[in-house]
């Protein structure tokens, strides 16, 4: 969990601030998932083609002929025109006139470009319901000639990037110096419901939303922009002229004619992008809320918490399914908030489920390949092979601190080892020892024991731990058995002594956190050492205590109570004849 909670600190970073890559994925999800809305049904899209340029010889047509065309677009129907054409200088065929006194016959919006000349149109009328605001100025606007604007109003059609480039965000207003300027879309709608003034609602982090008499309150960033739904608006051509109880937006698609801008939905002109704009004022497309980073926040920290959570207490196979499951419902959580409108981004806390979900699997399969290396380290040369596999499989036994367990202990002496030492040179008593002690462990493993460790020239097996096994008892005798045969075989020229006896112990890693051994500790452990130093006393080889007799099958010899360093009382002990088994 400490590495889980850095890491996921970590990855709040980009969060907070907004970093580049993650804000375009961000977008880019927006993208994927917005659904595109049916139209709205109130506005057509009018293009002057390639053909229409050709068949009048040129561009830009004569203001006449544009007088023509609105004439027979009202005769057709229209409710209202918006030129997005910019007409900066009179027309020099003098049909400036004519084409201003067409536009006074129905509502009409002209375009102007944001421009940096430091100009700026008469502005609208707003009322601003909450603290003033200071947002990014524009720096100017190109203008349509004067007559054109007398029977008109005039929508700005700036069409700011994000930070891939594309245009997704248009703004209602802009702030001027001397006031606000609506966008073409904006201004589109107000004319159609002949209102006078925007209604500006403001916050301590800007506009929230804006609100026009006759039109749906409308949500906005803190910027004042409306997200663009890509609403696939009708079309129509001069030819057709589809335009009944249409508000009709005209532009220019003529190669060359006019920029065409990136938007998510491809390359579009700017008549397309604001007949967009109004389409989604009045559909009520989906909004980026000022809280958006609070809750992407609270989703990465309670996700990630929780796939930390999962990883570390759950096996692998729960852990990738759990996380698995957790990571869809956050993908589907965030589906939901963009399904009702709320553009907010889960796409970051799904990756960062996903990164911490590696780092806690890797983490965990490193420890458990290092504990599977102890244990194999630890216990190879003491058990048998597909004992070692057992452990390796289930190691919650070999926890430091251990457990009480039911098992046999054996132990076993070299005796003369000192006058062995005497008589030998070193290397020839190491040889000698490590064939006896080489005899024992084979025994040991053979029946199922642990062989626990070395002192010197005596050893310390275990039965029933660090695993189950079926009558230990009978193991740990036919083991003694098994190791007196074998060292009369090799002929090693020494006698070994035996004790064994059975008992509860606290048997585990015992230690420090950092180095520790696997051993058993208990009355019943030290009662078998206290038995095989008692063969000499008694002149028996192997001397078992009455723990271990009661549960055998193998038939044993009842031998004379002895007395014990740390016992009060006399210990019942038995021997095997082994001159049935040699």
């Amino acid at each position: 969990m400490k590495w889980a909670s850095l890491l996921l600190g970590l990855l709040t970073l980009p969060l907070l601030f907004n970093v580049t890559p993650l804000e375009v994925m961000r977008l880019k999800t927006f993208d994927a998932l917005v659904q595109t809305p049916e139209p709205s049904g109130n506005f057509v899209i009018l293009n002057i083609t390639e053909e229409d340029v050709q068949e009048r010889g040129g561009y830009p047509f004569p203001r006449q002929d544009l007088a023509e065309i609105h004439r027979q677009l009202l005769n057709e129907g229209a409710l209202g025109v918006g030129w997005v054409i910019l007409f900066p200088q009179p027309d020099r065929f003098g049909g400036d006139e004519i084409f201003g006194q067409m536009l006074s016959y129905a509502p009409s919006v002209l375009a102007m470009p944001e421009f940096d000349n430091g100009e700026y149109p008469k502005t609208h009328g707003t009322v601003i319901l909450g603290p003033e605001v200071n947002l990014p100025k524009a720096k100017g606007f190109l203008q349509n000639i004067e007559e054109l604007q007398r029977n008109t109003t005039q929508g700005a059609v700036s069409a700011p990037v994000d930070v891939d480039n594309l245009v997704r965000r248009l703004p209602l207003l802009q702030q001027t110096p001397d006031g606000w300027v609506a966008s073409f879309g904006t201004e589109v709608l107000k004319t159609l419901v002949d209102a006078k003034t925007y209604q500006i609602k403001t916050n301590e982090n800007g506009i929230e939303q804006i609100r026009v008499r006759g039109l749906n309150p409308i949500n906005t960033d803190s910027l004042g922009r409306k997200w663009i739904s890509w609403v696939d608006t009708p079309q129509t051509t001069l030819k057709e002229m589809n335009v009944i109880n249409k508000f009709v937006f005209v532009g220019v698609t003529a190669e060359g004619v006019m920029p065409t801008l990136a938007t998510p939905n491809g390359l579009l002109e700017p008549h397309k992008i604001q007949a967009a704009l109004a389409e989604s004022i009045l559909i009520n497309s989906p909004f980026i809320p000022d809280y958006r980073l609070f809750v992407e926040l609270l989703i990465l920290t309670i996700s990630g918490l929780l796939i930390a959570f999962i990883i570390s207490y759950f096996g692998i196979t729960w852990g990738i399914l759990l996380a698995g499951a957790s990571i869809v419902s956050v993908g589907s959580l965030g589906y939901y908030f963009i399904s009702i409108g709320y553009l907010v981004d889960v796409t970051w806390s799904m990756t960062c489920m996903t990164l911490l979900s590696l780092q806690q699997f890797y983490l965990n399969f490193r420890t458990q390949f290092k504990l599977r290396q102890q244990i194999k380290k630890q216990f190879e040369h003491y058990l048998d092979p597909r004992q070692v596999k057992q452990l390796q499989d289930n190691p919650e036994s070999l926890k430091l601190g251990g457990e009480k367990r039911y098992c046999t202990f054996l132990f076993t002496d070299v005796r003369g080892f000192t006058s062995l030492s005497e008589r030998l040179e070193p290397e020839e008593v190491t040889e000698i020892m490590n064939k006896a002690l080489t005899i024992q462990a084979n025994a040991v493993k053979k029946y199922g024991g642990m062989v626990d460790k070395y002192i010197g020239d005596a050893m310390m097996a275990i039965f029933n731990a660090p695993i189950d096994i079926d009558m230990h008892e009978d193991r740990a005798i036919l083991t003694a058995i098994e190791i007196k045969r074998q060292m009369l075989n090799a002929n090693l020229g020494i006698e070994i002594g035996i004790g064994i006896n059975t008992g509860y112990a606290v048997v585990g890693n015992m230690g420090s956190d950092t180095r520790f051994d696997y051993t058993a500790i208990g009355d019943a452990v030290n009662l078998a050492a206290r038995l095989e130093s008692s063969t000499k006393e008694v002149g028996e080889d192997i001397v078992i205590g009455y723990e271990t007799i009661k549960n055998t099958n193998i038939y044993v010899e009842k031998l004379k109570d002895i007395k014990v360093k740390g016992k009060s009382k006399n210990i019942k002990i038995y021997t095997i004849d082994l001159t049935n088994y040699l």
